[in-house]
């Protein structure tokens, strides 16, 4: 469409196409909002990746596997994800487009791809939104027992804790839908101004543990009980599963893509920044704990985890003060899944690949935003919700189980970029953003960065699927909850080839090659 735009003359500055008008280059043409600055794009992937909500409740893992030590699992796990996320910063920078995955995933290795990383990352997103969703359970009953609005055991594995559970959640869910409903705008603000309550949380929190500290920072070399048994080193690695739960979601900045300015250059910083510091600021937390712990031996920090050591130092109300914080996160955690899974559906119903894909691509003309896939999904996390009444051993194993499908349909990005990087990749295309400035790209080092990122999700993948009894079916009432993760992948895979639109293909086929030069790239080489 711009391949009869006339070269720029030599010397002067680039043409520069809007936002809009890139859209269009890609095929696509701008419903959505746009509306995103640079720190609501970041908050979109620090509030899914949430270290507040995921290390509050999943401290305690780690440290039963892998004593003090487990510490180490955390930027090795870190290391590899980040591997990850520079392939996903050189793909926001050419493909800044809603459904990041799935439109990543479907240039690079094709239709069928494309569709599978997308299927199985809103299943996983689904269950992911209900896991956190679960958690206020874990913190509002401890705020006011008004909370308790069911029986007077808030603990999830007790009838009247499960029950309880399902109802805060699914008001969380109402509120997180009805939010993502109303627009764009609203669901930014709340998001930012409940990271800025996160952050300021995470540094409050690291600052009373290390000014309480029981023994120093030289406590991670520490392997604990489990370090004197045989084979701790397999014990260690079922420990960074830990970490691995956690630090999911950081590319949530190219779901929303489409309703960021300038995203070419805004999308890439910010899927990396929001991991660095999700990173940093769970490392600051994981020392600190380690270092405040009244007692590494007694038994409590390996099953209470995290709100033992802030029982044990802060008393009220300072205590209520960090307890609230922490149910701020868990609603921001909630609402940034539910918003990328909401706008992943609708970029997949928008190129016709999902049933009803007519309803669940129209956009509210007001709101500028996707009502139907929001409402669909706000749904389906309450639907998982219930698993956890009377079988909370199974809602704990689709918890688990949904990472896997997130790592596998991160590799089905990954892998693919591989084959495309050996052709050649990037072809050409789009040089600059929207300010005139250069992509990010990683050059030389992206066939060796690619590379460790495929040997990483290949690792994890197995790490998160190995048929562990402490993981799995941690009761012993369930054996066959021990091939939970392949038998999931395989129920998913077999449901989503039952719903794969067959016959029916994208108007403008996805490609790894670049359409029609645009004006940017023709004055890059000029």
């Amino acid at each position: 469409m711009s391949s009869t735009t006339l070269p720029a003359p030599e010397g002067s500055p680039a043409p520069v196409s809007t936002d809009q008008s890139d859209l269009a280059e890609l095929g696509y043409e701008q419903q959505l909002h746009r509306s995103l600055g640079k720190f609501a794009s970041f908050a979109a992937g620090f509030s899914f990746v949430s270290i507040l909500t995921t290390i509050f409740q999943l401290f305690a893992l780690g440290f039963s596997f892998g004593g003090p030590a487990f510490f180490f699992t955390w930027p090795l796990v870190f290391l590899g994800q980040f591997m990850v996320a520079l392939n996903f910063a050189e793909l926001a920078a050419r493909y800044p487009i809603s459904g990041a995955i799935y439109q990543w995933s479907r240039r690079m290795g094709g239709e069928i791809v494309g569709w599978f990383a997308g299927w199985f990352m809103i299943i996983a997103q689904i269950v992911t939104a209900s896991a956190a969703a679960i958690a206020l359970q874990v913190v509002l009953p401890s705020i006011w027992s008004g909370f308790q609005i069911v029986g007077d055991d808030p603990a999830l594995t007790s009838p009247s804790g499960a029950t309880n559970a399902v109802i805060l959640g699914s008001v969380l869910l109402v509120a997180t839908t009805t939010i993502n409903s109303i627009g764009v705008n609203w669901m930014s603000r709340i998001n930012s101004i409940g990271v800025t309550c996160e952050i300021v949380g995470v540094i409050a929190l690291v600052a009373v543990f290390f000014t309480h500290a029981q023994r120093g920072p030289q406590v991670v070399l520490d392997t604990g009980a489990a370090g004197a048994e045989p084979g701790y080193i397999w014990a260690w690695i079922v420990s960074g599963l830990m970490a691995a739960y956690v630090m999911v979601g950081f590319g949530s900045a190219g779901e929303l893509a489409e309703e960021t300015h300038n995203p070419r250059r805004v999308a890439p910083r910010t899927i990396r920044l929001a991991l660095s510091a999700s990173a940093l600021g769970g490392g600051l937390m994981i020392v600190g704990a380690l270092m405040a712990a009244p007692s590494l031996t007694d038994g409590n920090l390996a099953t209470l985890g995290l709100p033992y050591v802030i029982d044990s130092i802060l008393t009220s109300p300072w205590g209520t003060v960090l307890l609230i914080d922490v149910a701020i996160a868990v609603f921001i955690c909630t609402l940034a899944i539910q918003t990328a899974a909401s706008r992943l559906m609708f970029s997949m119903a928008r190129d016709g690949r999902l049933p009803a894909s007519q309803v669940l691509s129209k956009i509210n003309s007001k709101t500028g935003t996707p009502i139907a896939p929001s409402v669909l999904i706000g749904l389906a996390c309450i639907a998982v919700l219930v698993v956890n009444v009377g079988n909370a051993a199974l809602f704990t194993t689709l918890t688990s189980v949904c990472i896997v499908l997130i790592y596998l349909a991160y590799m089905m990005v990954t892998v693919p970029l591989l084959f495309q990087r050996l052709k050649g990749w990037p072809h050409g295309g789009v040089q600059v953003d929207a300010e005139g400035k250069k992509l990010f790209t990683l050059g030389w080092l992206g066939i060796p960065v690619n590379v460790a990122a495929v040997l990483y999700g290949g690792l994890m993948v197995i790490n998160l699927s190995w048929p562990r009894a402490e993981i799995f079916d941690p009761t012993g009432e369930y054996p066959v909850l021990l091939w939970a993760a392949p038998l999931t992948i395989l129920a998913v895979t077999v449901v989503g080839i039952a719903c794969f639109p067959h016959g029916k293909t994208h108007p403008r086929p996805a490609s790894a090659h670049p359409q029609a030069p645009s004006s940017r790239q023709e004055s890059t080489n000029a």
